[in-house]
């Protein structure tokens, strides 16, 4: 098995707000002297975790990134006809195995102050341990909590691909198998203000001719460029050697990918796209991103799709030959109608 599969996209979206900053703007970054839209890793896994993709490829093999598994808890033993002030105080003990638990006078006593990236294994020992303890079983040691409730293997795909951080259990922390970069345009682009008014269907001609609402919203276009890595033989290990689901886990991350993207402002701009370019490269060598290619800001005559095209081809070539690479390597072009998303999936798994 070849170690790393890395994925170079190409993908256009039209006038959107894909991903924003605390301002309400399109998420920017300059590259080059050039401003340029990028999308944040983050936003890009939260929308590959979340899409049907990954729940029908994935199914039970997916976690839950939450602050509030002792809330789950507390309504899980009230359900059962515990007292509310037992449920919260048994939520609190096992909640700190995940994280640190906010205050008692805080809204949310049940609550870590951290998102916690939890498997569905891991839920259910926790609502297990909370029903023994509802019954009168005496706590664990907090000390012991953690190797009760948390597991150095998983089950959860997301989990083994993204990783966690618990920095209360470091034993049960997970190294990343799939390292996602921030997508940015490769040309430079300046962001847009849509000034909007909305008519009140109500308002009456006697009434002033004003608009019932007045707004303002930041927006761009652009080719986005998106590296991934993927290390196999990480994914497999994280997964306790489970070849089948670490199949299921690529094969939904490459589609998930190339036509899923965040979900910023989709009802105002329809900003549904899907990948217009693929390099796929299978290899043991140390992985790289191309991103230097757009370096400078792409200005293609033909468009900046081609352009961006060009510029990653050149670059990959240019590393082959300066380094001596040797990868096996799939593409799939829609302007040339060369490939498909399925020749890149299978490629993807080919010996795992």
């Amino acid at each position: 098995m070849k170690r790393f599969l890395q994925l170079h996209l190409l993908t256009f979206y039209p006038p959107s707000n894909l991903n924003r900053d605390d301002t309400g703007q399109p998420k920017s970054a300059i590259i080059g002297g050039a401003s340029r839209l990028r999308q944040s890793s983050q936003s890009l896994k939260r929308a590959w975790r979340t899409s049907e993709i990954f729940q029908s490829k994935l199914e039970d093999h997916r976690g839950d990134r939450t602050q509030r598994l002792g809330a789950v808890i507390v309504d899980h033993l009230k359900g059962k006809g515990l007292a509310a002030d037992k449920a919260l105080e048994i939520a609190r003990e096992i909640a700190g195995a995940f994280g640190k638990v906010k205050a008692e006078t805080d809204k949310n006593p049940a609550y870590t102050e951290q998102l916690a990236f939890i498997s569905r294994e891991e839920r259910a020992a926790a609502l297990a341990y909370a029903e023994k303890r509802a019954a009168g079983e005496k706590a664990a040691e907090s000390s012991d909590l953690a190797d009760l409730l948390l597991r150095k293997i998983d089950t959860a795909a997301d989990i083994a691909m993204f990783g966690r951080m618990l920095a209360d259990s470091p034993d049960f922390n997970r190294e990343a198998a799939v390292q996602v970069a921030h997508a940015f345009t490769t040309h430079q682009v300046t962001v847009d203000d849509d000034y909007y008014t909305a008519s009140d269907d109500l308002k009456k001609k006697e009434e002033d001719a004003g608009a019932g609402f007045i707004g303002e919203t930041g927006f761009g276009s652009g080719v986005y460029y998106l590296y991934i890595n993927i290390d196999r033989a990480l994914l497999v290990k994280n997964l306790g050697g489970d070849k089948d689901v670490a199949r299921k886990a690529v094969e939904a991350l490459v589609e998930a990918a190339a036509t899923v993207g965040p979900r910023g402002m989709s009802a105002r701009f329809a900003s549904f796209a899907r990948t217009h370019f693929i390099i796929a490269e299978a290899g043991n060598v140390a992985p790289r991103t191309l991103a230097a290619a757009f370096e400078a800001p792409v200005r293609g005559a033909q468009g900046h799709i081609a352009g961006s095209i060009k510029a990653l081809e050149t670059l990959r070539e240019r590393f082959a030959k300066a380094y001596g690479e040797d990868t096996d390597c799939r593409t799939m072009d829609i302007a040339k109608g060369e490939g498909s998303l399925k020749d890149i999936v299978a490629f993807a798994v080919t010996g795992l």
